[in-house]
Formats: structure tokens, sequence, C-alpha cells
């Protein structure tokens, strides 16, 4: 089980084939946004699910690749 206050701002978010999704932000309640200020989020805010989480260490480390968090993540407005 996550547990979702080891998630801190600026960790980086990668997917299960290793490859960068963004850094976090902060967490909204079940959902992790990703700072904008990163090339990897195109500069916009994303917001992608807790339940995307598989663990943390260093890194928050999704059940997903980083092409299926991409095509899924949602742009903030």
């Amino acid at each position: 089980m996550i547990n979702v206050s080891d998630i801190k701002e600026h960790m980086e978010v990668v997917g299960s084939d290793g490859e960068h999704v963004g850094k976090v932000d902060h967490v909204l309640g079940g959902e992790i946004e990703l700072s904008k200020l990163d090339l990897g989020a195109g500069f916009k805010h994303h917001l992608i699910p807790v339940t995307w989480v598989d663990h943390v260490d260093k890194h928050v480390h999704l059940n997903v690749t980083k092409e299926a968090a991409k095509a899924q993540w949602r742009e903030k407005h």
C-alpha cells in the first residue's frame, strides 16, 4: 500500500519503463500534480491519479509506462 505522505514536492516521477514522466508539484487528494516547469510535462500542469503509483523510494515509480501516463494524464486548466 502506498503512503501518499511519502510523495514529496520535486520528486522525479518515472514510468514503469524507467522513463521520466515529470516532477511532483504537490499531491491534491487522490491525484499528483506534476510541475509545469518540466520539459517532460510540456510546461503545463498535469494530474495523474495516485492509483498509478507502484512504489516510492527516492523517485515516484508508476505502474504504467511513460507513454501510457502521457496518453491518459489530465491537463489542469
